[in-house]
């Protein structure tokens, strides 16, 4: 049971461990830091994924007008730039390595996985909140975080490919790792201060985005 002297993001995790270890643990992610993954279920994760970065940009920006003061603004609006910036530019060069386009709003993927991702992103920023925004945000980054610095900490040598290398490397920096655990404190604050009915909307949140990342990665297997 939560009580507010807890750690809500850590109650969350332990609480839905099996929803965790889905999302963490799991083929893609396997064949991603070993190596093995074939190119062209990589392409088509990327094609998920670059069209699932406009709904997290969007969903960045609305944590910066919601953010309670300058200091809080400030680290999402850093984030938010190294997504538009350094991010996008992995992603256009993996393209470009792949010999494919990248989606634009001209050339859409169609995806049940993005557009459930894409509905849940437009549904915590109509609940107005910093907590229900939180909740997503922590959840889909936090998850990154624990699989790439797993594979950073581990034996096994850093794929040939630059765009795994490149990607698991992204996620394991100290400055995406300082960023994730500051969003948990926030989250854990704000969990903290807020009603059970609140708590209780980003704990449900939280799932979903959750289930959602598992099935975003199997959905790389998934025929084009």
């Amino acid at each position: 049971m939560f009580t507010a002297s807890d750690s809500f993001t850590e109650h969350l995790r332990q609480t839905y461990s099996d929803r965790w270890d889905a999302a963490t643990r799991n083929r893609f992610i396997d064949e991603l830091v070993n190596d093995t993954i074939d190119a062209e279920v990589y392409a088509q994760y990327l094609n998920l994924d670059y069209a699932f970065i406009d709904s997290l940009v969007s969903t960045f920006g609305h944590a910066v007008a919601v953010a309670p003061g300058m200091p809080e603004k400030i680290r999402f609006a850093g984030f938010l730039a190294m997504l538009t910036s350094e991010e996008n530019d992995y992603f256009l060069r993996s393209f470009d390595a792949f010999g494919l386009p990248a989606p634009t709003f001209d050339n859409p993927v169609s995806s049940s996985v993005v557009d459930a991702f894409d509905d849940l992103m437009v549904r915590q920023r109509a609940s107005g909140s910093y907590l229900d925004v939180l909740a997503v945000l922590v959840a889909v980054e936090w998850v990154y975080l624990d699989w790439a610095s797993r594979a950073d900490k581990s034996d096994t040598p850093a794929p040939s490919r630059f765009y795994l290398s490149e990607w698991i490397a992204l996620h394991a920096d100290p400055d995406f790792v300082d960023f994730v655990n500051w969003m948990r404190t926030e989250m854990d604050r704000e969990a903290a201060a807020a009603d059970d009915g609140a708590r209780d909307r980003a704990e449900q949140a939280f799932i979903k985005a959750l289930e959602l990342e598992a099935a975003f990665f199997a959905a790389a297997y998934d025929a084009p």
